[in-house]
This record gives C-alpha cells, sequence and structure tokens, in this order.
C-alpha cells in the first residue's frame, strides 16, 4: 500500500496574488493594512514575505501629505534596515528569509498631513494596521522536487497519483506475463483491478500544527505553533504549554 503523505497550506507566491482573491492585494504584489482587523498572511518557511504595505486600499487612492512610516515588529521593536528587514521610503515592508521566530504581529502606523483649503490649517492624522504573519513548513528543497512548479502542492500530488498508476500497471503486466509465459513454472499471479490505492494522511512537521479557529481563512494549513503551544511530533495538533514563549515550538520546557 503506498501511503500518500501531505502538508496542506495555502502558500504566498507574488507572481500568483490573484489566486488570493482578497481585496487585501493589489495586482502589483502589496499585501495593504486593514483598519477594522489585523490581516493574516501565511508565508514559506525561508522563503521572502510578501510586501507589506503601510496603508489601506481606500488611502492608497487618494493623495497623503507629508507620510511618515513607523513598523514595530514581534518583539515590540522598532524595526529598522538589517540583511532580512527591508523598508522602503513608501513604507512597505518585506521580511526575507522568513523563519518561525520572525512570526508574530506587525505593527505599522502611517502619519501624514490633512490641510483645510479654506483657513489652511494643518492636522495630523495617525492610522495603525496590523499584520499577523505566519509561517507554514514549505521548507528549502521543496522547489526542486517540483521542478519549480508554480504549485508545488498539487505538482506533488500529480506525482504521487502518477506513481500510483505506474505501480498498478507494473504488477497487472506482471500477472499476464507469469500467466501466458512461466505458468508451467511459477505459481499464478492474480491482480484484482483496483485494489491498489493511496491512502492521504493528514500531518503537519513538528512546531506546526492546524487550528480552524484560529486559522479559519486557512483551516487546512501546517501553521506555525503560536506562543503558548507546542508540537513535538507530526500530529496535526499544537498542544498547550504556558511556558512555551515563542512560535514554532517542538517541547514544552
Amino acid at each position: 500500500m503506498l501511503v500518500w503523505a501531505l502538508l496542506s497550506a495555502v502558500l504566498w507566491s507574488v507572481a500568483r496574488v490573484g489566486a488570493l482573491r482578497s481585496s487585501l492585494f493589489s495586482k502589483k504584489g502589496f499585501v495593504y493594512g486593514s483598519i477594522e482587523n489585523p490581516v493574516k498572511i501565511y508565508v514559506k518557511l525561508h522563503q521572502d514575505s510578501p510586501i507589506l504595505f503601510c496603508m489601506d486600499v481606500n488611502r492608497a487612492s487618494k493623495e497623503t501629505v507629508d507620510p511618515t512610516y513607523l513598523w514595530i515588529g514581534p518583539n515590540e521593536n522598532t524595526l529598522t534596515e538589517n540583511g532580512q528587514i527591508n523598508l522602503t521610503k513608501e513604507g512597505a515592508l518585506i521580511v526575507k528569509d522568513f523563519m518561525e521566530s520572525l512570526s508574530g504581529l506587525y505593527t505599522c502606523t502611517l502619519s501624514y498631513k490633512t490641510i483645510k483649503a479654506e483657513t489652511q490649517e494643518e492636522t495630523t492624522i495617525k492610522k495603525r494596521y496590523d499584520f499577523l504573519i505566519f509561517v507554514n513548513p514549505f521548507a528549502p528543497g521543496w522547489k526542486s522536487v517540483c521542478n519549480d512548479s508554480i504549485d508545488c502542492e498539487d505538482a506533488t500530488n500529480r506525482n504521487i497519483l502518477e506513481a500510483r498508476d505506474r505501480i498498478e500497471e507494473f504488477f497487472r503486466s506482471q500477472a499476464y506475463i507469469l500467466y501466458h509465459h512461466f505458468n508451467k513454472t511459477i505459481p499464478a499471479m492474480h491482480f484484482v483491478d483496483h485494489s491498489f490505492q493511496v491512502v492521504r494522511i493528514d500531518n503537519c512537521r513538528p512546531g506546526f500544527g492546524k487550528n480552524e479557529g484560529l486559522h479559519s481563512n486557512c483551516a487546512s494549513c501546517c501553521v506555525v505553533c503560536s506562543p503558548g503551544t507546542f508540537s513535538p511530533d507530526a500530529d496535526v495538533t499544537c498542544q498547550i504549554c504556558v511556558s512555551v514563549h515563542t512560535y514554532g515550538a517542538k517541547a514544552c520546557p
């Protein structure tokens, strides 16, 4: 019996922004903020995050006078440029080589001015945008298995199903050859059509799990375990551990 082990996830790909079907995603690949709720984003392990834009869609369509941007990371410290953090003058943020420890809340405060036409009085407006970024477990080397397929999960599934069909055909051919050419010297071999099946096993790598309540928009995703939870094995559930304060914990200290 061939076992089909599948890690389900919704993956970020700048080239396939439209597939996410959200008004928060522009055609240029930006992910805009939202005033009402945090924007949840799922990033491949060791890949770059999407381009997070410190502005909502409505504000982006209007003139913004003297904008300034302040980004705060998961550790509640102000983000500055480094090897993993890329900040642009337009207020955009890209986190490179994303890891479990980089998961969490990213907050940006946009400050800009409004000017009354009658009095020329200036007023400073501030808006806060929250982005919750979670890493999923598609690690380096995954793309090479799929020959750089746009949808690696679909490509892997097709490869597994093709392997099943080839193994089934092998047994069918062997049964035919043994029966017609070697039936006098070798015991007969019988193959029952459709008796060979592929079984799907739902699992996540250690440090990851599924949580339909927390990730309702990505219920089938293997998502990094949040602080206060851990996953020591390939189960799909992050277990509770109050002493864990990091993302992606594999043990309860």
